[in-house]
């Protein structure tokens, strides 16, 4: 066969001859055996001759030739078109296009070339993927125009292509001189073309093929799982027009399969709100409802439940939407009817006979229509909807302990995840329904299942899901949630809530597992633990915080916190948070700890003068029933009073917080604050000194006697413990005494302000009588005015320079006795000669005014020797 090799290709050197050096292409005529074929040789033709062909009209056999060559060129490239020719290939198919509407003939040719677009695209050089980046692009683009020929063949044959793109295979036969693009490279162009957006369109000239729209589908399907064909896709409205059309006829089921896809795709690849947005109208939910709502009753299939359950993720997305009409398109009622059917016994028709299995979708169905409670109640007009639907009461049938012997239609572990599921979401809905919390008695199921929660009963759990994280082989994961909803409640601060709670026991029920929680948590579960703690005191501050009643026992609530707050200052990190701490009156945390002290030792009855000084140095904090107490005998296992005393108040967990704060750096103190933070700060020393005094006391209650050494020790350690005491007792009165003189200083500068106060009054009281005795009697002006001048002239130098020249400093005539100042008061200046507030008095003296003009001139106005003129007139 005669090949004539189209200008700019590489020459074909005939067998034995060497390639000319020559830079000059020459077209040559190469001749292709049929052993050249066999091994894969390209075979080329002039496409641009083909184009031409295709464009004449004027000749009789005309579409003969032109079908002949069109059939010569799918045989020429039939193991794959190469990137330099796919431009001029794909104009061929764009010119097969139109003719098809009058020459039905040349349908046949363009999908015989459409199938040659299915093919692998072929590359002579590594670059040419580059080179003809933009060439690619535009005819990959052009497949979505031709989605408009009418034409079912050549539209399903475009789908297939598209598709082939993602599911590229080798070349049928190794090509000389050519290889394969990149498997991505038909991907990329696709994007690039924006054929996404074309086919988007396209769906609009397709309502009632259904097999055409099911292949667009399909191809779209593929195009969705790029971000960039997502984003065209989105601009194209493509989530709207695709969901509208969901519940379509379609006995394959393949429509709302693939559609259903494409916009979870559309939803994770593009921008979620854009998509929200497009899908949050009428049209649209009332499709998803439809079709959701003949999966959930007849859809029994495996496949029917999963794809039950994709479209309620979808309607979830879209109920996050505020302006999403969920309500007024009736899905709102029925998700909350789906949603409790099978706790509340409902006659509604839609459930009437339905049942729910324990397989893995319809437990996740259970789990997603809990989970779109929580977001629909975030509509306050939802909120009618779920007292409707018994939601509250749906809700706590799950808040009991788990029913032996009882056969449920959920595993254990599917029962139990429910379970902290349902009080997750009570946790988001009883606030908002606290009429249905009360008329369902919800303090007193919590309150019931914390109990169980507490309780030694065997109960395995499981751990499993989000809401199980940290509760395997215990009850800490429900009793967490339990608390979440206590919480939650107790923070409405409603009162009839709170009486409730209160009055069936919840303070000394919360004490009571938080002084579990410590004993029975280990190190794995000490996050869970820590959240469970918290939460129990944030409920019993909200209970108590404004009825002092309710703290029935304050002492041992604070020795708890001070347990607490020693276990959190082992974290240097905590200091600055205490420090900085601020109380009533910007009161700091170490002042009230000291007077926390303060109050420990007058309740115990220890010893302190009424400067809070220590009065007993030997037993600086021996408390009354110490003194009342008489030191016996006991082993050496047994803890002494003096040990006892340690654990029985709040003292030693003072110490060891303002230890760790740093005794020397505590900002916010006073006087009597430092006078007790003395023996805080030797409470160790006071407290060794005890114990060792009892330890002497002991023995010669038992008749032992040391040996000198020891004896000696004895008595210098109480000799020690003593002047300790004598010391801090020194101590304190230094700075009580510090205290009485600066208080003294401070008396005398408040009392020195005071006289000066009154001085400046009396002076100023004097000075205002005079005042007015010069102006109202003329004998003492004149006595005033004496004296003035007396001074004036006692001040002068007595004699004066020669040729001076003196100025007198005095006003004659002036009849008062108060010095001048450079304030002058001057009287406005008459109106009659401004001519009032609107004259122009700049422009007026310049000119002469006329007769009725702003400015009038008056005969004494005028200047020293001007001569007489008569006035104008």
């Amino acid at each position: 066969m005669l090949v004539a090799e189209a200008e700019g290709t590489s020459e074909v050197p005939e067998p034995g001859r060497r390639k000319s050096s020559s830079p000059r292409q020459i077209p040559v005529v190469g001749v292709v055996t049929e052993d050249a074929d066999a091994q894969g040789a390209f075979k080329t033709m002039d496409l641009n001759r083909v184009i031409k062909l295709l464009e004449e009209t004027d000749k009789d056999d005309l579409e003969e030739k032109q079908l002949k060559s069109l059939k010569k060129l799918v045989q020429c490239y039939q193991n794959g078109l190469p990137l330099r020719d796919l431009s001029h290939i794909f104009k061929i198919l764009n010119l097969c296009a139109e003719k098809i509407e009058n020459q039905p003939h040349f349908i046949e040719a363009a999908f015989n070339i459409l199938k040659l677009c299915g093919l692998p695209f072929l590359k002579k050089k590594v670059s040419d993927e580059i080179t003809y980046a933009d060439d690619t692009a535009n005819s990959i683009a052009l497949l979505g125009e031709l989605m408009k020929v009418p034409n079912s063949e050549l539209r399903i044959q475009i789908c297939k292509c598209i598709v082939d793109f993602y599911h590229a295979e080798p070349p049928k036969k190794h090509i000389t001189g050519y290889q394969q693009a990149s498997s991505s490279y038909k991907i990329k162009m696709a994007e690039v073309g924006g054929l996404a957006k074309k086919m988007v369109q396209s769906l609009a000239l397709l309502e009632n093929q259904l097999v055409e729209k099911l292949w667009v589908l399909k191809a779209l399907q593929h195009l969705s799982t790029s971000e960039v064909n997502c984003t065209l896709m989105m601009k194209a409205q493509a989530a709207s027009g695709i969901c509208a059309h969901l519940s379509d006829p379609d006995p394959s089921g393949q429509l709302l399969f693939r559609s259903s896809e494409i916009l979870w795709n559309l939803l994770e690849k593009s921008s979620k709100e854009e998509i929200i947005q497009q899908l949050s109208n009428l049209e649209c939910l009332l499709t998803l409802k439809e079709v959701f709502k003949n999966l959930f009753m007849r859809g029994f299939s495996h496949y029917d439940r999963q794809l039950r359950n994709d479209i309620l993720v979808i309607t979830t997305v879209i109920a996050q939407n505020p302006g999403a009409p969920m309500i007024e398109c009736g899905f709102t009622r029925d998700l909350i009817l789906f949603a409790t059917f099978n706790e509340v016994k409902s006659q509604n028709p839609l459930v009437k006979g339905l049942k729910l299995s324990n397989s893995y979708e319809d437990f996740e169905l259970k789990k997603l229509l809990f989970n779109i409670i929580v977001i629909l109640c975030k509509d306050l007009p939802a909120i009618q909807l779920l007292i409707d639907g018994k939601v509250i009461l749906a809700l706590f049938t799950y808040v009991k302990k788990p029913e032996k012997h009882k056969i449920i239609e959920w595993s254990a572990a599917q029962y139990e995840e429910l379970q902290l599921h349902a009080i997750a979401t009570l946790s988001s809905v009883a606030p908002l329904l606290t009429e249905e919390y009360m008329l369902c008695q919800g303090n007193a199921r919590v309150l019931a299942f914390l109990e169980w929660c507490e309780s030694e009963d065997s109960f395995f759990s499981h751990g499993n899901s989000y809401h199980g994280t940290g509760g395997r082989g215990n009850k800490f994961a429900q009793m967490r949630y339990s608390l979440r909803l206590l919480r939650a409640m107790v923070y409405l601060e409603d009162e009839t809530i709170n009486n409730d709670l209160c009055e069936k026991g919840t303070i000394q029920q919360l004490i009571g597992v938080f002084k579990n929680t410590i004993t029975k948590s280990n190190d794995k579960e000490e996050a869970i633990v820590l959240e469970i703690q918290s939460d129990i005191l944030l409920i019993l501050s909200g209970l108590c915080e404004h009825h002092i009643p309710r703290k029935l026992n304050q002492k041992k609530f604070c020795n708890l916190i001070l347990g607490i707050m020693v276990e959190f200052c082992d974290n240097p990190k905590t200091t600055a948070h205490v420090n900085a701490w601020r109380g009533k009156k910007d009161q700091t945390a170490a002042s009230l700890l000291i007077k926390l002290w303060r109050k420990e030792e007058k309740e115990l009855g220890v010893k302190r003068d009424k400067h809070g000084m220590i009065i007993d140095t030997k037993k600086p904090l021996f408390t009354s029933f110490q003194e009342e107490q008489k030191i016996m005998p006991l082993p050496a296992n047994c803890p002494t009073i003096a040990v006892m005393d340690v654990a029985e108040n709040i003292r030693a967990k003072i110490y060891s917080v303002l230890g760790k704060l740093d005794f020397e750096n505590l900002p916010g103190l006073s006087a009597e604050d430092f006078v007790t933070l003395c023996i805080i700060h030797r409470y160790l020393d006071f407290k060794i000194g005890e114990i060792w005094n009892e330890i002497y006391e002991e023995i010669k209650l038992e008749n032992l006697k040391p040996v000198t050494t020891d004896k000696k020790i004895l008595e210098a350690i109480t000799v020690a413990s003593e002047n300790i005491g004598k010391m801090v007792a020194s101590l304190q009165s230094e700075m009580i005494e510090s205290q009485a003189h600066q208080d003294v200083q401070n008396e005398q500068k408040v009392y020195a302000k005071i006289q000066a106060t009154h001085k400046q009054r009396e002076l100023a009281s004097k000075s205002w009588e005079n005042f007015l005795a010069r102006t109202s009697n003329a004998k003492t002006l004149k006595k005033a005015k004496r004296l003035q001048e007396k001074a004036i002239e006692t001040s002068r130098h007595g004699g004066h320079p020669p040729n001076a020249i003196f100025h007198r400093t005095d006003i004659k005539g002036l009849n008062t006795t108060v010095p001048s100042g450079r304030v002058v008061t001057v009287e406005s200046t008459p109106a009659r000669l401004l001519g009032g507030p609107l004259a122009d008095t700049d422009i007026a003296l310049k000119k002469l005014p006329i007769r009725g003009g702003a400015l009038q001139r008056v005969r004494a106005a005028k200047t020293v020797n001007e001569p007489k003129k008569s006035a104008p007139t």
